[in-house]
């Protein structure tokens, strides 16, 4: 091999990142070295039921469609593959009863498996003509060579997707509460910009509710914690049911929960969405709740509910949400302290 051709494909290797460009580049160097009319690429599903070209390169008369499918039991590739003949110039005689040889006018073949490193084959690499041309010794090595070269640029795409898997789960475990499923601290604080932002640039602000839950302590100690996590869950279960798909929700830790939303359009509809919300926290948090172990009848949570402007950082919003519920749960305080000392009223 020339030491240009050599740089040609040490090029290729270094600057396509992609199958379709690292191929492209090969089948025009394979084209130049076999003289064939056609060179492409091949995959055969995994059923083998059907072989699909994925990439040609057609110089002359001779087409070979991409996209196209042809039944793997007819194919040329499969025929080669079972006799091991690599190449004829005479597929007529040869293989005369294959349709899709036929079809596409095919005299002259030749044909190497892409093997991956499991042994699987991922298809063939294939040079054809329309007429009869020799296949000298230097085409074929180039021919096997660029077989390899593809199968490991396969395994290097599929060992990056892998990767990019692996990563996206540990995200998403980082980003999970292990107990309720819910979005943890981390995944929070992660969301809340982009909510800020967008209810920024639609002047809107952002409805940010701080749930503590009171009594979870008293619930731990009767129950056991093993109840105390599962009415956690319970919790968690209600909250997911309530929050729109546009909604920031999660756990922050212990027994707080956080619910953020876009606010009202019109500044003067605030004070009714934060009504709104917390009606409907109430409802949805205080009543029943059959677990496994028993059944809790639950008095509901101290909530801070705000709407707040969304230039402020989302740390100031959630500390400004937790200091107004620990305003609400003094008032809850206050009054089951009056609820005890006048029981009739």
């Amino acid at each position: 091999m020339s030491d240009n051709f050599i740089e040609r494909i040490s090029t290729a290797l270094g600057s396509e990142k992609t199958l379709e460009g690292f191929v492209r580049q090969l089948l025009e160097m394979l084209e130049l070295v076999t003289g064939m009319e056609s060179t492409y690429l091949t995959r055969i599903d995994d059923d083998r039921i059907e072989q699909h070209i994925l990439f040609a390169r057609n110089s002359q008369q001779m087409q070979i469609p991409e996209g196209l499918s042809v039944p793997w039991q007819d194919t040329l590739c499969k025929r080669a593959l079972d006799e091991g003949r690599t190449y004829t110039c005479n597929v007529p005689e040869v293989w005369g009863d294959s349709q899709a040889a036929g079809a596409l006018g095919i005299t002259t073949y030749v044909s190497t498996p892409v093997t991956l490193a499991d042994g699987a084959i991922f298809g063939t690499l294939c040079a054809a003509s329309s007429e009869s041309k020799p296949l000298t010794q230097r085409a074929n090595q180039v021919l096997m060579l660029f077989s390899e070269l593809i199968a490991q640029h396969i395994r290097r795409e599929q060992l990056l997707q892998e990767l990019s898997e692996a990563n996206d789960a540990l995200t998403a475990v980082s980003y999970t509460d292990e107990l309720t499923r819910l979005p943890n601290r981390r995944a929070v604080f992660h969301r809340l910009p982009g909510l800020f932002a967008r209810c920024s640039l639609e002047t809107r602000s952002v409805l940010l509710a701080f749930v503590d839950l009171d009594g979870f302590k008293q619930i731990n100690d009767r129950y056991g914690h093993e109840t105390g996590d599962a009415f956690l869950q319970a919790i968690a279960l209600r909250l997911q049911s309530f929050a729109a798909v546009d909604s920031v929700l999660g756990r922050l830790g212990g027994d707080e929960f956080i619910v953020a939303c876009p606010g009202p359009l019109q500044q003067s509809d605030a004070a009714e969405a934060l009504q709104a919300l917390r009606e409907q926290l109430t409802s949805l948090l205080a009543g029943r709740y059959p677990l496994a172990e028993c059944t809790i009848d639950y008095a509901g949570a101290s909530l801070g509910i705000l709407a707040v402007d969304p230039h402020l950082t989302p740390d100031q919003a959630v500390r400004a949400a937790d200091a107004a519920m620990y305003q609400d749960k003094a008032r809850r305080k206050q009054a089951a302290r009056e609820a005890d000392r006048h029981p009739c009223l």
